[in-house]
């Protein structure tokens, strides 16, 4: 059996290769997915967004479908439908496409709010309701969602219900030079995701999950977690904190981070790696702070400091 730190680094190898300048969102998708969080990835069409989102489904060895969000997608189209057999004399369901470990949810903000709302049972309880009866999803069950920016058209702002179940909201950008030269004289990126193996089968993803809960986290870095969730609600830098279930989620990413770095125990700089990623998105900054989410929250790290 491969170590953890030998498993961890073939899978950024191997993520870095698809997406080639981007080591730091790699790093912050795996965290996510160790952590065992849906993921957020925000930006413009051409980026790389859904490249991304396949070749980690691949790469962690998890099932995946793929599901383009559109204005007239129905609920129904995701979580499946009863259709009546002739054969069988009865109804039987037809699972949709959400029954499945890994759901790409490509353009996720050009669906409809009903459609997006359809999510929110799954994303927290890994289970859908359907015609009044209970299905189970498979697991592991992550939801790996694609935005495009707000400000284009045809696209529905995601409820705030929805965002605070996403653990992390990551942004691509552009390619710097070197790495845009790469993707020009290189394979097609569609062709290398065909040929992606798994790093990873179910038991080898379901250890690495089970070590990350087993990150150690003395008081004072819990002291220092609280500290920042108590700034975020003190009305001096956002509308509204963090909530009891986001400090968990920033906890559960910071853990992931550490056990990557390759420590079993938590960490100040682990939290601070990862609460803009964990965080933004949950919070709306005072419209007198001119900042946008991620810069107000980087502000808030460097106002508290460590005890």
């Amino acid at each position: 059996m491969q170590s953890t730190q030998t498993q961890i680094s073939s899978l950024f190898d191997q993520l870095n290769t698809v997406m080639a300048g981007k080591s730091l969102q790699v790093r912050d998708c795996v965290i996510c997915l160790l952590a065992g969080g849906h993921l957020l990835i925000e930006d413009m069409p051409g980026v790389g967004k859904t490249t991304l989102a396949q070749a980690l489904a691949r790469s962690f060895g998890l099932a995946f479908s793929r599901v383009q969000f559109t204005s007239d997608l129905m609920p129904s189209d995701l979580t499946g439908v009863s259709v009546f057999q002739r054969e069988q004399q009865a109804f039987v369901f037809h699972p949709g496409p959400l029954f499945t470990q890994v759901l790409l949810a490509d353009e996720i903000n050009r669906a409809s709010p009903r459609t997006q709302s359809a999510l929110l049972e799954a994303m927290e309880e890994q289970q859908v309701s359907v015609e009044g009866e209970t299905r189970p999803l498979p697991r592991p069950f992550f939801v790996i969602a694609t935005q495009n920016p707000h400000d284009q058209v045809g696209t529905h702002p995601l409820p705030e219900s929805q965002l605070d179940r996403f653990l992390m909201r990551i942004s691509l950008g552009y390619p710097d030079r070197a790495a845009e030269r790469s993707l020009l004289r290189g394979q097609d990126r569609r062709g290398l995701l065909q040929g992606l193996p798994a790093r990873l089968d179910a038991a080898e993803f379901a250890r690495l999950r089970s070590e990350v809960l087993a990150v150690q986290a003395g008081d004072a870095v819990l002291d220092y977690l609280q500290d920042l969730v108590e700034a975020t609600r003190s009305g001096r830098w956002f509308a509204q904190g963090l909530s009891p279930r986001a400090a968990l989620a920033v906890l559960r990413a910071a853990k992931a981070h550490a056990l990557v770095e390759g420590r079993r125990y938590l960490a100040p700089d682990d939290i601070a790696a990862i609460l803009p990623q964990t965080a933004a998105h949950r919070l709306t900054p005072l419209s007198s702070s001119g900042r946008d989410p991620v810069e107000q929250v980087q502000a808030l790290l460097a106002a508290t400091p460590l005890r």
